[in-house]
């Protein structure tokens, strides 16, 4: 299962039917779950974990050091879940003592060729980041959210659950769940209304967070007052609940 010219470094922990390719390099410290496909030419780091059933594609660097100036060798870390396909020069550097001196990955996300996740990102489960959408440092990308290709991401900003940016966005503010943005100067574009319906959310469901979406974007409010109004309409719809509490934590502002 590994491949006579890949170099494994004697402190790698790899599960007896993890796969590795030709002139493959595996550092010290990394953990390979049961099942997890690594193709060739393939470089990671540790410390790393990675989870069970991973697909690893050619020329992907996982778990290198993070770029940052102030990076001086600490110990840090980088922890993947399972069944993730990371495709192509996917680049997923460790973290920074600045922060939680980790970067996370969940589970069952799609990393197209090309990509980046810098240091002390935390990834959700079911993402999808299209082919060159590259996140900065520190970036919080939640559950079901999608990157069109090329999307550019600030760091610190947080990109809330089963949001869409199109093609090319560029974010430098917060994305509250649900919402589709695009175009440059990036800006919001209604739900995404096709994610929800694919993910089973009900055709009453999408309508009530149709008008969460209008009530904060539409009606003129000040933010304060649209979040309260969509707070009373989370009574009813609770999934409208989580645009509320990501508005409320919002460190850099929601785009708007």
């Amino acid at each position: 299962m590994i491949h006579a010219t890949a170099v494994i470094d004697p402190t790698a922990e790899i599960d007896s039917d993890v796969s590795v390719g030709p002139y493959t390099v595996v550092g010290a410290e990394v953990q390979i779950g049961s099942g997890t496909k690594i193709g060739p030419h393939v470089v990671i780091k540790g410390p790393s974990k990675i989870g069970r059933d991973n697909n690893i594609y050619q020329f992907a660097s996982i778990g290198e050091d993070p770029q940052d100036k102030k990076y001086a060798q600490e110990v840090t870390l980088l922890e993947i879940g399972d069944r993730n396909v990371i495709r192509e020069y996917c680049t997923i550097h460790r973290g920074t003592i600045q922060d939680k001196a980790k970067t996370t990955v969940g589970s069952d996300n799609l990393f197209m060729a090309y990509t980046h996740v810098a240091h002390d990102c935390v990834i959700g489960d079911q993402i999808v980041m299209a082919n060159g959408a590259s996140l900065a440092g520190h970036v919080s990308l939640d559950d079901f959210a999608i990157l069109g290709g090329f999307t550019l991401v600030h760091q610190f900003t947080r990109i809330g659950c089963h949001s869409f940016s199109a093609m090319g966005s560029s974010l430098s503010r917060d994305i509250p769940p649900y919402v589709m943005v695009g175009g440059q100067p990036t800006k919001p574009y209604g739900i995404n209304s096709v994610g929800l319906e694919r993910k089973g959310f009900s055709s009453d469901c999408v309508r009530e967070i149709r008008k969460a979406y209008k009530t904060l974007y539409k009606a003129g409010l000040k933010l304060e007052e649209a979040t309260d109004m969509l707070s009373h309409m989370a009574t009813d719809t609770p999934e409208i609940q989580c645009m509320v509490d990501f508005i409320r934590n919002s460190s850099r502002g929601i785009l708007r």
